[in-house]
């Protein structure tokens, strides 16, 4: 597989040195240098790229989806900050039938934490004595805040627990990432944390969706299509 990379900060270093070892290539690599390059000029310089991986900035993804639309290379979206446009990379992406996966969180972990949480919501919403409350903490690069995940855990316990959902953040030190998940009662206090511990499930799980997204057309989110991935991943190893 023929990759192509979005971002060569610490995420990007690491999937660029993960894809070799799996012994895919990295194409190209877009760096802060091609930030001022057009859509129609990233797009020339992407011929050859099976796939793209953007773990760039929140405000170059809505051009780097154009790019990729443009050539007709599926796009591994692992940017956060960005939810805003997402209506516009949609539309990008689906108008030149295109293919995008993105997702707040590429790690397995997160992703099955994801589930765990929305079960303890479901059952402990139906109390109303229980509060939920979201604290996260990252290393003190991370410019947006709050992360995305903590904001997809926020629309999780939301669903059950309407009257808010308070997230609180702490950006410091070299942390790689930790979610803890918190309900409030009048008796005790349960709590629900997920902690990083590298990077190293961030580019494993981007390079499982790689795979998976080559060859389809669409827009599809990383944790709606979880299981289909695993399940190609597995079939694969077989």
């Amino acid at each position: 597989m023929n990759v192509a990379l979005f971002g060569h900060g610490g995420m990007g270093s690491l999937v660029e040195a993960r894809a070799r070892e799996a012994g895919h290539a990295v194409v190209v690599i877009f760096t802060d240098r091609d930030a001022a390059r057009s859509a129609a000029d990233l797009a020339q310089s992407l011929g050859g790229a099976d796939v793209a991986v953007d773990f760039s900035v929140g405000v170059a993804v809505l051009d780097h989806a154009r790019a990729c639309a443009r050539a007709g290379v599926p796009l591994v979206e692992g940017t956060t900050g960005w939810a805003a446009q997402l209506a516009d990379v949609r539309r990008t992406v689906e108008e030149a039938k295109g293919a995008l996966i993105y997702g707040a969180n590429f790690s397995i972990g997160v992703n099955l934490f994801y589930r765990i949480v929305a079960t303890a919501a479901q059952q402990l919403g139906r109390d109303p004595s229980y509060a939920a409350f979201i604290e996260e903490a990252h290393h003190a690069r991370k410019k947006d805040a709050p992360s995305g995940t903590a904001l997809k855990l926020k629309d999780i316990v939301a669903k059950t627990f309407t009257a808010g959902v308070p997230v609180a953040s702490t950006r410091a030190g070299h942390i790689p990432g930790t979610h803890r998940v918190g309900f409030d009662g009048i008796s005790d206090q349960i709590t629900l944390t997920h902690t990083a511990r590298t990077r190293e499930g961030f580019a494993a799980g981007a390079l499982l969706a790689a795979n998976w997204i080559v060859g389809r057309t669409g827009v599809y989110e990383f944790a709606e299509v979880l299981d289909q991935i695993l399940g190609s991943a597995m079939e694969s190893v077989r």
